[in-house]
C-alpha cells in the first residue's frame, strides 16, 4: 500500500510518499480501509522532533474510513462498518488497524470527511470546554486562534454551554468565520506590536476590566504571558499545544502574583481513556453535527502524496478549520 513515510526530524520535506507492505490484522483488531486522514499539528510536532518517535515511521492520528478485516477476537465491529478514529499511529497511509478503544462507529448522516476532521479537534473542544475546565452559565473564555479547527469548534460548543466567547484572530477573513461560530468579541492580535501588554488591555476592555474566567491556548510561546495576564482572580488558562512554540519554564509565583491562577496542559489521550467517556464524547459530537448544531469547517484537502505541503499550510497559517489528506 502507499503510505507517508518521515525519514527523520525535519521540516516537511522529509516526509516521502512510499510502497509499504500492508499492515496485518491481530485477533483484536481490525483492518481499515483509509478514506481520509485528520493533519494536527501533533503531527508537525512529531515531525519537527519537539515530539520524540521512532524513526522512520508513519505519522497521522485520525481519520475515518471502512472496515475490511476483523480479527478473530472481534465482535464490536464488521466488515462493511464506517468508523473513525482518534490517537492511532500511522493514519496517513491507504490502511490503518484499529483496536476498539480507538474507534468510533460513525453514524448515518454524518459524512467520512466530516467524521475525520471531527474527531481529535471535535474531541480536544469538548473535553476543553466540558472536563479541563467546564463552562457554565455566565463565565467568559478567551479562545486563540477562533478560526482554527479547535477554535471554531470549541467556539460553537462554549456558546451553546452559555459562555460568553472571546476570540483571536489574525486576518479579517478569520475573524468574520469566527464571528460566524457565536464569538461575542473578535480581536486582532495581528495588529497588536506587544502581544503580551496589548492583548490583556483588550480582553480587560471586553470585560470591564475584570479579565476572562478561563483562556484557551492552543497558540503556546507567542501568547502564554497574554493569555496569563488577560486572566481574572482566581481565573485558569487551559494550554493545550504550542502552534507557536513550547511555552518556556517559568516561575510559578506568577500565578500567585495575578491573582491565585492555575494552568494545566492536557492532552486528548487522556480524556478519552474509558468507554464510557469515549461513548459520551463522541455521542455529543455526532449527534450535534447530525442535528445541524455543530458546524464542522473543512479548510483545505490534499492528496496523500502532499502531505508536505499540508504541513507547510497548517504550520504557516494558511488555513482555517480542518485540513485532510486523501489517499
Amino acid at each position: 500500500m502507499k503510505a507517508i513515510i518521515t525519514t527523520g526530524p525535519g521540516t516537511p520535506d522529509v516526509m516521502t510518499l512510499s510502497d509499504v507492505p500492508e499492515p496485518t490484522c491481530a485477533p483484536e483488531k481490525v483492518r481499515v480501509r483509509v478514506e481520509v486522514a485528520g493533519v494536527n499539528f501533533i503531527d508537525t510536532y512529531q515531525r519537527s522532533g519537539v515530539y520524540k518517535v521512532d524513526y522512520p515511521f508513519i505519522p497521522g492520528l485520525e481519520g475515518a474510513g471502512t472496515v475490511v478485516e476483523t480479527g478473530a477476537a472481534v465482535a464490536w465491529a464488521r466488515v462493511g462498518d464506517r468508523v473513525a478514529w482518534a490517537s492511532t499511529p500511522a493514519s496517513y497511509a491507504e490502511q490503518v488497524i484499529l483496536g476498539d478503544g480507538g474507534c468510533f462507529a460513525v453514524p448515518e448522516g454524518v459524512p467520512s470527511d466530516i467524521a475525520a476532521a471531527a474527531m481529535m479537534q471535535a474531541l480536544t473542544a469538548h473535553y476543553l470546554c466540558t472536563s479541563s475546565f467546564a463552562l457554565k452559565p455566565g463565565h467568559t473564555a478567551l479562545v486563540h486562534a477562533g478560526a482554527g479547527g479547535v477554535g471554531l469548534l470549541l467556539t460553537q460548543m462554549a456558546v451553546a454551554r452559555g459562555a460568553r466567547v472571546i476570540t483571536t484572530v489574525s486576518s479579517e477573513e478569520k475573524a468574520a468565520l469566527s464571528r460566524a461560530a457565536g464569538a461575542d468579541v473578535v480581536i486582532r492580535y495581528d495588529q497588536f506590536v506587544d502581544i503580551a501588554r496589548e492583548l490583556p488591555d483588550a480582553v480587560r476592555a471586553a470585560t470591564g476590566g475584570r479579565g476572562v474566567d478561563v483562556v484557551y491556548d492552543g497558540v503556546g510561546k507567542s501568547t502564554f504571558d497574554g493569555s496569563l495576564a488577560s486572566l481574572a482572580v482566581r481565573g485558569a488558562l487551559v494550554l493545550f499545544g504550542g502552534a507557536s512554540g513550547q511555552v518556556p519554564a517559568f516561575d510559578l509565583q506568577r500565578l500567585n502574583a495575578g491573582g491565585s491562577l492555575s494552568i494545566s496542559r492536557p492532552t486528548l489521550k487522556h480524556f478519552i481513556a474509558t468507554a464510557n467517556e469515549r461513548a459520551w464524547r463522541s455521542g455529543d459530537i455526532f449527534g450535534a453535527i447530525a442535528d445541524g448544531t455543530l458546524d464542522v469547517r473543512i479548510g483545505a484537502r490534499f492528496p496523500l502524496a502532499d502531505a508536505a505541503e499540508a504541513h507547510r499550510a497548517l504550520e504557516g497559517r494558511a488555513t482555517t478549520g480542518k485540513v485532510l489528506l486523501i489517499p
